[in-house]
């Protein structure tokens, strides 16, 4: 039995959203819920992140959910996005759950800053804590410090740019002008004012990083077989994926053998093409996780869009923004809509599926969404209903 997924909900992206995580966590999954038309109680699986902060006991007593008969988190920071989508519609197609609830939430700009330096309690060392102690000492203690490295070879092997990582935020935030629900709605940039926003860790721009944001976002999955009895077309889970690649570490991949490729991410294109039957150019629109702009010209030739070193070349002429044959992110991504670690792209695929996006792209049918990339990730196809 194939899973769809029947809702979605959000709050609104703020900077600061005076409410805790929990609220955010319950508002945004009460708004998934009656989207889909689905009474509270019906809820009988969870999955979220590692990361998230509410638990599952937690926001089902916040919402009047039912008793729980499966729940799962998903490690990885946003790797975990379609991971958790992907468990939720194991859980429905196996039998375990009927209704599975995915949610996350976060205060990521006002509460803890995942943009700042990694901070040890000096308690039992993880095996993360270890391969950190690597990096940290040396001065690579943040998000941008990690990615500036992959990028800055990708730069060396492809003669690729600043100018062509900045046309990736261009188009991102091109999107993000005509979607009322993102941060930066009604604000697009030019590549010369990227061109000039200072360095974050050299060759990465503050307008190549992704935003901080507070928010939540929920989604409801649930058997297609329901599917008719839905108030709102579903997405269908066409596929779905997990994979990681060979010495894979947590988003510093320093000592594998090619540092300016995304093998985890080829492992997950390659089974959702398997799975779904379609290839790359069969999707209607991509839904890429955008946390850090060369990975999006990465993930472009992870996924089977170009050869390796092309990407700069897709994008250069807008093919990836507003109008293009490739429509990337429609609602602006997390460089302009809001960063909730992907799951807001999730929503933006459903709404494209359904015909009801700010940005649609007409007569979409099929679309890819990505997670995380450095680190362990997962990806999806969503179809139309049928």
């Amino acid at each position: 039995m194939k899973a769809v997924i029947a809702g979605i909900g959000a709050t609104e992206f703020s900077k600061d959203s005076g409410r805790s995580e929990a609220r955010l966590a319950a508002d945004a999954a009460l708004d998934a819920l009656a989207d889909a038309g689905i009474a509270p109680e019906e809820v009988d699986g969870m999955a979220t992140f590692t990361m998230d902060p509410t638990s599952e006991i937690a926001l089902a007593r916040a919402i009047g959910a039912g008793a729980l008969r499966f729940f799962t988190r998903v490690p990885y920071g946003g790797g975990a996005a379609c991971g958790a989508v992907a468990q939720a519609a194991m859980a429905v197609s196996s039998g375990a759950a009927d209704t599975v609830l995915v949610y996350r939430a976060f205060n990521e700009r006002s509460g803890r800053r995942y943009g700042r330096a990694v901070a040890q309690d000096g308690g039992t060392p993880t095996t993360l804590a270890l391969e950190l102690g690597w990096h940290v000492p040396a001065g690579l203690a943040t998000p941008a410090s990690w990615a500036a490295l992959p990028a800055r070879r990708y730069m060396h092997e492809h003669g690729a740019t600043g100018e062509d990582f900045g046309r990736v935020a261009v188009q991102m935030r091109a999107n993000a002008a005509t979607n009322p629900r993102a941060w930066f709605h009604g604000r697009p940039i030019t590549l010369e004012e990227h061109q000039a926003s200072r360095w974050v860790a050299e060759p990465l721009r503050l307008l190549d990083c992704c935003q901080e944001s507070d928010g939540g976002v929920a989604l409801v999955v649930v058997g297609a077989a329901r599917a008719r009895s839905l108030p709102r077309p579903p997405a269908v889970i066409e596929a779905a994926a997990q994979g990681s690649g060979a010495g894979q570490l947590t988003m510093v991949d320093f000592y594998r053998d090619d540092i300016a490729a995304l093998p985890e991410m080829a492992a997950v294109a390659e089974r959702l093409w398997a799975d779904s039957g379609l290839g790359p150019w069969d999707m209607d629109a991509a839904v890429l996780y955008d946390h850090f702009t060369p990975y999006v010209l990465m993930q472009l030739e992870a996924l089977g869009y170009c050869k390796r070193g092309q990407a700069p070349a897709l994008v250069a002429d807008g093919r990836i923004g507003p109008g293009g044959d490739l429509p990337v992110n429609p609602h602006g991504g997390q460089l302009g809509e809001a960063y909730i670690h992907g799951m807001n792209g999730i929503a933006e695929a459903v709404r494209q599926i359904r015909g009801t996006a700010a940005n649609q792209v007409p007569g979409a049918a099929h679309v890819l969404v990505t997670a995380g990339t450095g680190v362990p990730t997962s990806g999806l196809v969503l179809g139309a209903y049928s």
